[in-house]
């Protein structure tokens, strides 16, 4: 199973290192006639799917482009606005892509943020006496790993680190670390 993402989160609960290392993107393209047979809404500055889901085109697919255009959150690559444009028949048929999008920095900062309220609230409800709070999140689709450094206390970001990172994933997934299905 790949590594997909590193956070790494202070005490405090800030982010301070993220990288990514596999996003994998499903996509799926399908050409329509009018009128679209999919509810879209924005959300989050992405139009997404909120209901009719039909060949591999889920509810929370955001659109990725039009036509082979990449769109840039709501609006068309000319700047015109998706949803408004996918309202005029003269524009059909139209090819749309469809897939998970790639999470915002601000995104991940609330991602990391929830996560360590969640290990320190694990960490003191635990029945277990100097618990180190939560080892592992187990979902259908991933597991979420957390480890805690020896110090508690993480370098400053610099392209050392980052190699050295980079390096110990690889090797992480060719050697399997996490076992099948982590």
């Amino acid at each position: 199973m790949a590594i997909f993402s590193v956070y790494v989160v202070n005490k405090a609960g800030g982010l301070i290192y993220q990288y990514d290392n596999y996003v994998p993107r499903a996509e799926v393209e399908k050409t329509f006639s009018f009128p679209l047979d999919l509810v879209l809404k924005i959300h989050d500055e992405k139009v997404v799917v909120s209901f009719g889901q039909r060949d591999g085109i889920r509810v929370g697919h955001a659109v990725l482009s039009i036509n082979g255009v990449d769109v840039n959150g709501k609006y068309t690559a000319e700047g015109k606005d998706i949803l408004e444009y996918l309202k005029d028949s003269s524009n059909y048929p139209v090819s749309i892509r469809f897939g998970r999008a790639r999470l915002t920095s601000n995104e991940k900062l609330m991602l990391a943020s929830m996560f360590h309220s969640l290990f320190a609230i694990g960490s003191q409800l635990s029945p277990e006496v100097g618990s180190s709070g939560i080892e592992m999140l187990e979902t259908d689709m991933f597991k979420l790993h957390c480890f805690q450094t020896l110090t508690g206390e993480m370098p400053i970001r610099c392209e050392l680190f980052d190699q050295n990172l980079k390096s110990a994933l690889e090797i992480a997934e060719k050697a399997g670390t996490f076992g099948p299905g982590s």
